[in-house]
């Protein structure tokens, strides 16, 4: 670490013995990397600062420990669910007296939609990943790590732009400051936290296209825009169908569900009308469910008692 291009000292009462497992995800200019190891203090001092500064923001989410950060004259605990952030122009002290897990990440300043002045404001303030978009940013970060394996090195560019505009928009919902986010980072950030809520609550049959509006305060209108912009080719209705389908085809291929009439399968999964799925269900994957059903479990399917007939 100190022949990095943001150098710290690294101090370990476990040094004889020390663990750690890091990877590093590089999406563009963005780093993303899952790191766990033993207790340690990190020391970004002067002198280091002086020797290399990428000019970035750190931003750490904690799954697993504790740690105290020193800013200046600030003293700031840090716990399992919240951000830790600093600064590379900054020196600071953390001190993690147990082990620890983060996902880390490294943004260059100027690839943050945010006035740096106002960005700088954020560093050191308590950020909790359990609601809002710091939960939306955790659930990104979880993904990227656990699915890192199946991007394609052209992905990168386009989810560094996620990522850069979650980021802002965290820093901005923290000091209550999203007029200084460009509109098209408010735009991405309010269709994937849409597409958070869709996913939440595809379950809900009530769930669709006026009540998804509604419960972020737009038009419909405005809600088939953004997705025109935002959806990656998906409509807010195709969106929703998609997670409903996606999880009633998991729950019919699951051996364990495989007594559950298909009817009940759709009903659990949001659908209202037993044939309007079966007709989603052979439009999307080619056959009707119950014959996916048969299809999948082969010799393990009984048709259990209540079993629904072929393509219900």
């Amino acid at each position: 670490m100190s022949e990095t291009h943001a150098p710290m000292e690294m101090l370990s009462d476990h040094a004889h013995d020390f663990w750690v497992n890091q990877r590093t995800i590089s999406l563009g200019e963005i780093t993303v990397y899952p790191l766990e190891c033993n207790p340690l203090t990190f020391r970004r001092t002067p002198k280091l600062i002086g020797k290399s500064d990428p000019d970035a923001y750190h931003l750490s989410l904690v799954k697993r420990g504790a740690g105290v950060v020193t800013l200046g004259k600030e003293t700031i605990a840090h716990s399992t669910f919240g951000y830790h952030t600093s600064d590379t122009s900054r020196a600071f002290d953390l001190m993690c007296g147990e082990s620890f897990e983060v996902i880390g990440v490294e943004v260059p300043k100027t690839l943050l939609p945010l006035p740096a002045r106002t960005a700088g404001q954020v560093i050191g303030k308590h950020i909790s990943s359990r609601h809002g978009v710091g939960a939306l940013l955790a659930t990104f970060l979880d993904q990227v790590a656990s699915d890192s394996h199946s991007y394609e090195p052209s992905d990168g560019p386009r989810l560094s732009t996620v990522l850069a505009d979650l980021v802002a928009s965290l820093f901005a919902g923290v000091l209550e400051a999203e007029r200084s986010l460009t509109p098209e980072t408010r735009g991405r950030t309010l269709a994937l936290r849409i597409m958070d809520f869709i996913r939440r609550n595809a379950d809900d049959p009530r769930l669709d296209i006026p009540a998804i509006a509604a419960a972020h305060h737009i038009s419909v209108s405005y809600l088939h825009r953004l997705f025109q912009r935002e959806g990656g080719g998906a409509t807010a209705a195709s969106f929703l169908q998609r997670q409903r389908l996606t999880r009633a085809r998991r729950d019919l291929a699951d051996p364990l569900h495989q007594g559950l009439p298909v009817h009940l399968i759709a009903a659990r999964r949001g659908f209202s009308h037993a044939s309007a799925f079966s007709r989603a269900f052979r439009d999307a994957y080619g056959l009707p469910p119950a014959a996916f059903r048969r299809q999948s479990l082969g010799g393990r399917y009984t048709g259990g008692a209540g079993a629904a007939a072929p393509g219900v």
